[in-house]
């Protein structure tokens, strides 16, 4: 009995440390994902409501860093940027880096009947 008591005790501590030791998600990959500690030299804030964004079309400039803000003026909702491993809550902001193009976002929290038409593109040039 003790055995196994201490067998899984052991897995259960095992398991707890690799669940510590998870994956840094800030990590660069093509530099488009989040960057962890490097200033942002403009902000750009994606306002969100009832299942719409407050613009159809964001700005931002090619290999720079922006903070990318998400804010919720009614309902809960958080952003994808389609392809890019980039997802942020609404009242958060991750600094981000994108490369020339053009990206879709959408409403990545499930906020009810019109949750398939939040859909906005990030214009980067």
């Amino acid at each position: 009995m003790q055995r196994k008591l201490a067998y899984l005790f052991t897995l259960a501590v095992l398991a707890l440390a690799l669940t510590a030791c998870g994956g840094d998600k800030n990590k660069n990959a093509g530099d488009s994902t989040p960057v962890a500690g490097e200033a942002a030299s403009t902000e750009v804030v994606v306002k969100a409501s009832s299942w719409e964004f407050d613009q159809t079309e964001y700005a931002l400039p090619k290999d720079t860093p922006v903070k990318l803000t998400v804010e919720n003026l009614s309902g809960a909702h958080g952003i994808e940027v389609v392809g890019q491993d980039i997802k942020i809550r609404g009242g958060k902001s991750e600094v981000i880096n994108l490369p020339a193009g053009t990206y879709e976002i959408k409403c990545n929290i499930m906020c009810g009947t019109g949750h398939a038409q939040m859909v906005a593109k990030l214009v980067v040039s």
